[in-house]
């Protein structure tokens, strides 16, 4: 039986189009790991330069302060520092909806005109809430048929349901992975490195 030499041969080969071995400097997870530690250094920089340069010695940003922070996710909340770190931090993971969607609602309790609300109430449900929408938060269907149902005609608690949720997510995710984050230990090492010079 005769072989066609085609069969046998080597393919040809093109310049340049043979599969090359991945760098040994290519490692995803170590990439994105010494990314994270910049991204921490450097924010942990900018956080410190605005926080620490004011005047007001009592509205400083302080070691003991954000220890805190790792106490409960309404202690972070509630501190200025804390909520605009945290705020960066899910910035940085483009996560960052549900933050958005929480601070945009607690605002919105606050308005007093019937005319501003019932406005405020479409554009909080068209961005945040309706599906496909540009932030859209994670709730479930029957919550979110709930919610179009009440921006009808809005009243300060129509988006309370949601922003329980919501808040219950980033305590069980989101704010568990800013305390492990390096951005959070970076800005903790640098307070305590602070504290040991003065």
């Amino acid at each position: 039986m005769a072989v066609d030499s085609w069969a046998i041969s080597p393919r040809p080969t093109m310049p340049g189009l043979t599969p090359q071995p991945l760098p040994t400097h290519f490692n995803m997870d170590r990439d994105d790991c010494r990314r994270n530690e910049t991204l921490g250094k450097n924010l942990m920089c900018r956080i410190k330069c605005v926080f620490t340069s004011s005047s007001a010695p009592e509205s400083r940003l302080s070691l003991e302060d954000t220890q805190q922070w790792s106490q409960s996710l309404e202690r972070l909340l509630g501190s200025k520092y804390g909520l605009a770190t945290f705020r960066t931090f899910l910035k940085s993971e483009f996560s960052d909806e549900n933050i958005e969607f929480w601070l945009t609602c607690e605002d919105y309790k606050k308005i007093t005109s019937s005319y501003k609300m019932s406005s405020k109430a479409r554009k909080i449900f068209e961005q945040f809430v309706e599906a496909e929408s540009p932030k859209e938060i994670n709730i479930d269907y029957q919550t979110r048929e709930e919610i179009k149902r009440k921006v009808r005609s809005p009243t300060p608690q129509c988006f309370d349901e949601a922003q329980k949720i919501v808040y219950g997510l980033m305590e069980r995710d989101s704010y568990p992975r800013f305390l492990r984050s390096e951005m959070y230990k970076t800005l903790l090492e640098s307070l305590a490195t602070d504290n040991a010079q003065t």
